[in-house]
């Protein structure tokens, strides 16, 4: 029944949320002692040994040269977003760091546009800018001095942009699990030079939370996965907002963070963005099907 199937949808994603802001606060919870690069690095070298069954069994004389520099290209631009992120986490609140985050769709709608040279529809132009007037509410670029935490948490959501896109790109010929098991397997390989240049011996306690974090965001992407197989985007999407939520709680309740209201302001006009170009790239997906079902085909 397409109730109960909306209903799981939504569930699933209310788990995937709370699991990925179970990612924000365990590596809140590590903080700053251990350097940004170094603590990525572990916790994909983690998610290396947990995918090491899949890692085996792709067939590497059947990848060519191209597949495999985008691969490469793809594990660069997705670890440098993965340690920036690490580097905001542990220097701005919770819920600033979720809700600069939700600006990672926008770009990447962004980049679709200019790179892909998808359909320019004043609808989903008008949805991009109000994504970007919210990310701009969250900084208050010359009504405060932007932090270093800020920033990157922005570089990182341009960076999470391009990784997307160039997944994307990927879509067309590779498979789904390969893309993931080689995402990790580079993404690993790209962050192992920094973390060595800047590499202090972490303790047994910091690579369990680390462990902790790979395990969250391997349940989180699944949770995402159930949801999407199991309700329609225009459904799941705007449970996103609730990530906000579940931050501003954890936040104050666990680090004593008081909520911005700027941040869940511009936050919420970035989630309003993000589902109304869901519902739109939806419906317009959903004619274009239906004008191809009912287009009258040429005699044999």
């Amino acid at each position: 029944m397409p109730q109960q199937s909306n209903l799981l949808g939504s569930l699933w994603m209310v788990a995937a949320g709370l699991l990925f802001v179970a990612v924000t606060i365990t590596v809140r919870h590590l903080g700053s002692d251990l350097p940004a690069i170094e603590a990525a690095f572990i916790r994909y070298l983690i998610g290396v040994v947990i995918l090491l069954p899949l890692i085996l069994r792709v067939r590497w004389r059947a990848l060519g040269r191209a597949t495999l520099g985008l691969y490469c290209g793809r594990g660069v631009v997705h670890g440098a977003a993965v340690m920036l992120w690490f580097y905001a986490m542990a220097r701005i609140p919770l819920a600033e760091v979720t809700a600069i985050g939700f600006s990672t769709p926008v770009f990447t709608a962004l980049g679709a546009i200019l790179i892909f040279r998808e359909p320019v529809r004043a609808r989903r132009l008008a949805a991009i800018a109000a994504g970007f007037v919210g990310t701009l509410v969250i900084l208050r670029p010359g009504l405060q001095v932007l932090s270093p935490g800020s920033l990157a948490q922005l570089a990182a959501a341009l960076c999470f942009a391009g990784s997307f896109l160039l997944a994307k790109q990927m879509t067309r010929r590779e498979s789904t699990g390969d893309i993931l098991v080689m995402l990790t397997l580079f993404c690993t390989l790209a962050l192992a030079p920094g973390a060595m240049i800047v590499w202090r011996d972490p303790s047994w306690v910091e690579i369990g939370w680390l462990a902790l974090t790979a395990v969250f965001a391997t349940a989180g992407h699944y949770a995402l996965t159930r949801a999407i197989a199991h309700a329609p985007l225009t459904v799941t999407q705007p449970l996103t907002f609730l990530q906000l939520i579940w931050a501003i709680v954890f936040g104050y309740w666990l680090f004593d963070e008081i909520p911005d209201w700027w941040v869940v302001g511009g936050g919420g006009m970035i989630v309003v963005a993000i589902s109304y170009l869901t519902h739109r790239e939806t419906v317009a997906a959903r004619r274009a099907r239906r004008a191809r079902l009912e287009a009258p085909s040429l005699p044999q």
